[in-house]
């Protein structure tokens, strides 16, 4: 196929702006793939700390760089030294380039790599919201052709971060979950959970459009608006003793304190979701009911490539989840719609018909 010499790409400058920009198309050097992007989709932590202003730093810390880091694409050009993958192959990008050979990189969790060669996608080296991506191969997930390039982009940060949260704190038939925050993760979450075998899955969100979205998508079996009645209408749902395992994905200092304290017994509570602060007491909250908090920071590479396997197996599609299209041109306002936080997962689209 014709590679073009030239492309357009977003960056993200701050002040909730987006800059286009031409920029030449990156050619593959040795272990390094060029990939065609086909899907690229939008994360609330690009909202959270690089579109409205830069607050990142370390591992947040935003390098001028093309923006995304949640792409799907088909590989079109292969440098030399290539070891699994070819032209042709569909895939997905786990979004950050550990160094590889430290002892994180090599359980698969570049997401923990503290070398100084770490960098993600989108923040510290060129991301997906351009028509190609220069890409390591050892980042690269396989697709399979089951799933759409909007699945796949999705499955890059939201769906693998999702599942690796639930696989900590474990989903079966007997379990009620609850689900605090109700974005495109929290749907995530929601879905995965179902597909997992949970009995009920219950979410609470600030906003009444997502609750309506988890109603209407089939995802919960209650979702409510927070108020301060919140605690007590789970409660209700459960027979007072409250849901077997919870899951924030707000980051918000209420949320966090809803999940811990809508947990019965010997449950288990996992955070996911970026910023913010908790409070609780430790010992009625936590240690009298033997409860556990885990910290789940996105997954590892092999996680996510069984992740992939799953939703062919569970046939669930995480494009369900999308509510708004739009092309790389309309970037601007693509991103603003997901700033406002009324709406599902937003993806920027590029061959669309493929979709």
């Amino acid at each position: 196929m014709t590679i073009d010499k030239k492309m357009k790409a977003a960056y993200l400058p701050g002040n909730s702006s987006i800059l286009i920009k031409e920029v030449d198309v990156p050619e593959p050097g040795h272990g390094q793939v060029l990939i065609r992007t086909k899907s690229s989709t939008i994360c609330g932590s690009d909202i959270r700390a690089i579109y409205r202003e830069h607050v990142g730093k370390g591992p947040e810390g935003y390098q001028n760089k093309i923006a995304g880091h949640e792409p799907a694409g088909q590989i079109v050009r292969c440098g030399p030294g290539m070891r699994r993958f070819k032209e042709g192959d569909r895939v997905v990008l786990y979004h950050i380039s550990g160094c590889g050979l430290c002892m994180d990189c090599r359980q698969g969790y570049m997401i923990s790599c503290t070398s100084d060669l770490r960098a993600a996608y989108g923040w510290q080296r060129d991301g997906g919201m351009a028509p190609y991506i220069l890409a390591e191969e050892k980042d690269c997930i396989p697709l399979p052709d089951e799933l759409t390039y909007t699945d796949g982009a999705q499955v890059a940060c939201g769906f693998g971060t999702v599942y690796e949260g639930l696989e900590k704190i474990g989903i079966s038939g007997n379990d009620a979950v609850l689900v605090v925050g109700l974005g495109p993760v929290g749907l995530a979450t929601m879905m995965l959970a179902r597909a997992m075998g949970a009995d009920k899955v219950y979410g609470v969100d600030i906003t009444k459009e997502r609750c309506q979205l988890a109603i209407e998508k089939g995802l919960a079996d209650e979702a409510v608006v927070s108020g301060s009645d919140t605690l007590e209408k789970i409660l209700a749902w459960t027979e007072g003793r409250g849901v077997e395992r919870s899951i924030d994905c707000s980051g918000h200092t209420d949320g966090r304190s809803l999940a811990i304290q809508a947990t019965r017994k010997w449950g288990r509570i996992a955070f996911v979701g970026e910023g913010g602060t908790v409070t609780f007491n430790p010992s009625p909250d936590i240690i009298h009911d033997q409860k556990t908090i885990y910290g789940s920071w996105v997954t590892s590479t092999w996680k996510m490539e069984e992740l992939v396997s799953k939703l062919v197996r569970w046939n669930i599609h995480p494009e369900d989840l999308v509510t708004h299209r739009f092309t790389l041109d309309q970037a601007d306002e693509a991103y603003r719609l997901m700033a406002e936080g009324r709406c599902g997962k937003v993806a920027i689209v590029f061959d669309e018909e493929i979709q």
